[in-house]
């Protein structure tokens, strides 16, 4: 098999999808922020800066959490591709990992309920760390 056709590389094109479109959300709530608000780009020079002045602030929060845990979700994944190791639970690992993600990016970017959204976040973690503690013992067996 292709080293592009492993599936193990759709959950991560997944991920990368919700992303752009967390992006995507940001980039017209920050503008339209801005605009309604009269701020000037200068005025939100530095993060201190757009904290004071823009109030909603769960997009641009939200988009720096899919530069946390998702980081190692994408070397685990590009590691199996590499390897061709990844078998069926892998793959549900992984797509559960990008199906929470999923909701806690919903829960956070709509009413914003931290229990719930600290489920999704927790669950996918221990999705995550359970797929890494798969992946070594892979590695360490040989």
């Amino acid at each position: 098999m292709s080293r592009l056709a492993d599936p193990i590389l759709l959950p991560m094109l997944a991920m990368v999808a919700l992303t752009l479109l967390i992006w995507l959300g940001l980039f017209y709530e920050r503008l339209s922020q801005m605009q309604s608000l009269r701020i000037h780009p200068q005025q939100v020079a530095d993060s201190k800066s757009m904290n004071a002045r823009i109030p909603r602030m769960q997009a641009s929060d939200n988009f720096r959490n899919l530069f946390e845990l998702p980081v190692l979700f994408y070397a685990l994944c590009l590691t199996h591709a590499l390897l061709g190791s990844a078998g069926g639970l892998d793959l549900a690992l992984a797509w559960g990992f990008v199906a929470l993600r999923a909701i806690h990016s919903g829960i956070h970017l709509s009413y914003n309920r931290v229990m719930h959204r600290f489920a999704a976040y927790l669950g996918s973690a221990l999705l995550l760390w359970a797929a890494w503690v798969r992946l070594g013992w892979q590695l360490l067996a040989g």
